[in-house]
């Protein structure tokens, strides 16, 4: 297709589209909550449809298909992210664990998965009808007595828990993806609520990309306006000798700490 003198071609064959200027090709992934920092969506898709999809659960996927005719779809776990979650859990042997930040549950139901079937996990989300998309599903898959789930904010919720003292080390694992601006007030409270060798992960690390931009470079509104509390918290996980960190450009990079002491 011309525009403007423009040559236009479009393929979302695959998950991609792929579009042709002037005869330099550009591709931009098409996949629901793509958030894959490699510079060749071909190879994200190829390591999707060999790696992911094929072993995808069936719930997963329906939710991940529940969750595409959402209108903040982008907010949800990559698919690729979701597969990572379910096998560290299977690694670690996580029993208790917590997630803040649910949106329709896809990473929930990753980690409802993996738990053994009388393992628990303390779901909170300041939007229940979010969550509701999903609950059918988690439900249908049989999961949904491992799930606590609390709507509301989170911080006062970690503060009673931390003011009741029998929770102190407790949680096999956390996961943050939620209010970027609050991921610097999470982690003051999860280091004394996770277990000595337990793990926190902290979702959206990389934010994007941005944390290498300019400060002028162009960005969307809220990547620009959470970008310096992203900064400032990958700052303070490098700095905070409590815990051993990992970053992975896995979705849109997660920061993995290990609790050692």
């Amino acid at each position: 297709m011309a525009i403007n003198g423009e040559t236009k071609t479009e393929s979302t064959n695959g998950g991609i589209k792929t579009e042709s200027t002037n005869g330099e090709q550009v591709s931009r992934h098409q996949e629901v909550g793509h958030k894959s920092l490699l510079q060749s969506d071909a190879l994200y898709q190829y390591i999707l449809e060999t790696s992911v999809y094929p072993r995808e659960p069936e719930p997963m996927k329906e939710l991940r298909k529940v969750t595409a005719k959402h209108p903040w779809n982008l907010m949800t776990t990559s698919a690729d992210e979701g597969q990572f979650l379910n096998m560290l859990l299977k690694l670690v042997n996580a029993k208790n664990t917590m997630e803040i930040g649910v949106f329709t549950g896809y990473s929930l139901l990753a980690t409802a998965l993996a738990l053994p079937d009388d393992g628990k996990i303390l779901a909170m989300d300041i939007n229940r009808e979010n969550y509701e998309v999903g609950l059918p599903i988690i439900e249908k898959a049989g999961v949904a007595h491992k799930i606590n789930f609390k709507e509301g904010p989170a911080l006062p919720v970690l503060d009673q828990m931390i003011a009741n003292g029998k929770y102190h080390g407790t949680f096999d694992f956390i996961f943050v993806d939620a209010d970027k601006d609050n991921y610097i007030n999470y982690h003051k409270r999860l280091i004394d609520l996770v277990k000595v060798g337990g793990l926190i992960g902290y979702d959206n690390t990389l934010w994007n990309g941005s944390v290498v931009a300019p400060s002028d470079a162009p960005m969307r509104k809220y990547v620009r306006y959470y970008r310096d509390f992203v900064l400032e918290l990958n700052k303070a996980l490098a700095a905070d000798p409590r815990i051993e960190i990992c970053m992975l450009p896995v979705g849109d990079g997660i920061t993995l700490c290990r609790r050692i002491n």
